[in-house]
């Protein structure tokens, strides 16, 4: 049953890259009563853990969206910006913007005959102060803001912000309450700072020493009009990944996967990804090496305030994780 309510409390939770704290809160509250031990490490990663007597096995989704970052404020206070993670000019421009602090601007550009050579730096916040000194009572050079939208239920799909890559987190959740006992040693990290280059992973990983990893995370479609060839679709099934520019998955993990799936009637596609990566990128090169797969959703409009998932992919790769985690490994 695909769980809406908790889609939209993941998404509309506030989390850019190094401002984890909000969403860190909303996903304790949802995992605190379903596992055996919880806590949270120096950089802001928070660990679910679920006892077993077998090997041990992280589970990790990333809980960061990317943002923008104010670096100055002008006489007339307008915001200037930078960005947090993979923020594209062209997506943002005229999109609306929230702070921490609940402020809300929208983006737009200096010049409209420039749209062509596009850049952030040619980019400002409004947020409706009259001038520098309004705009000081309301943010400071340093605050960070996500992008801001609502959800729209689409019938098979969802669309809304950060589901990169809170529909990792969700599925992570998820499997959670399904489990209620695992052969295995389970923690699920929900980590820090995956679009500022897998930060969290990389210290969750090192302190863990897991015999296994899975990562969850978005993955981009090959099924829009004149897009980049992919042979992964939006509601064809979670994607096993083969590799992306971060791994080459382990066959051990990738055939577990698959194996179980097929076992099991649950359909999937493979993803081979020649761009991108994911917290497993770090994960698997931690200390003495990590057999790693991961486990990915098919994303239209990654990193925009619009992203889309098919709910029954979601509900497949539940799915397919608990009963991967269901067995000794």
């Amino acid at each position: 049953m695909f769980n809406i309510d908790l889609i939209k409390k993941l998404s509309y939770a506030y989390g850019p890259a190094g401002n984890e704290e909000a969403i860190r809160e909303v996903i304790l509250n949802e995992v605190k009563d379903h596992v055996d031990e919880v806590s949270v490490d120096t950089m802001g990663n928070l660990i679910a853990v679920k006892k077993g007597s077998g090997k041990k096995v992280m589970i990790a989704a990333h809980m960061d969206e990317i943002g923008i970052i104010i670096t100055g404020i002008d006489d007339k206070g307008f915001l200037r910006f930078s960005n947090i993670g993979g923020v594209s000019p062209f997506v943002s421009l005229g999109q609306k913007v929230r702070f921490s602090n609940g402020t809300i601007g929208t983006l737009h550009m200096e010049h409209m005959e420039d749209m062509k050579h596009l850049k952030l730096e040619k980019m400002y916040i409004d947020i409706g102060a009259k001038d520098k000194e309004e705009a000081l009572t309301k943010v400071n050079l340093g605050d960070v803001a996500c992008f801001h939208s609502d959800l729209v239920d689409l019938g098979h799909s969802v669309m809304t912000k950060a589901l990169d890559d809170r529909i990792g987190c969700y599925i992570a959740i998820e499997t959670i309450k399904r489990l209620s006992a695992s052969p295995n040693e389970l923690y699920f990290v929900f980590t820090v700072q995956e679009e500022l280059g897998l930060r969290g992973a990389k210290t969750a990983a090192f302190a863990i020493e897991p015999d296994l990893a899975i990562a969850l995370d978005i993955t981009s479609c090959g099924d829009m009009p004149k897009c980049k060839h992919l042979a992964v679709n939006l509601h064809d099934g979670p994607a096993i990944k083969i590799k992306d520019n971060s791994i080459l998955c382990h066959p051990v993990m990738k055939n577990l996967l698959i194996n179980t799936a097929k076992e099991n009637n649950i359909p999937y596609q493979l993803e081979v990804l020649t761009f991108g990566g994911t917290d497993v990128g770090a994960i698997h090169l931690s200390r003495a090496g990590v057999i790693s797969g991961a486990l990915s959703i098919a994303c239209r409009y990654a990193h925009t305030p619009n992203e889309v998932v098919s709910k029954d992919d979601v509900n497949n790769a539940v799915e397919l994780l608990t009963k991967v985690l269901s067995k000794e490994i």
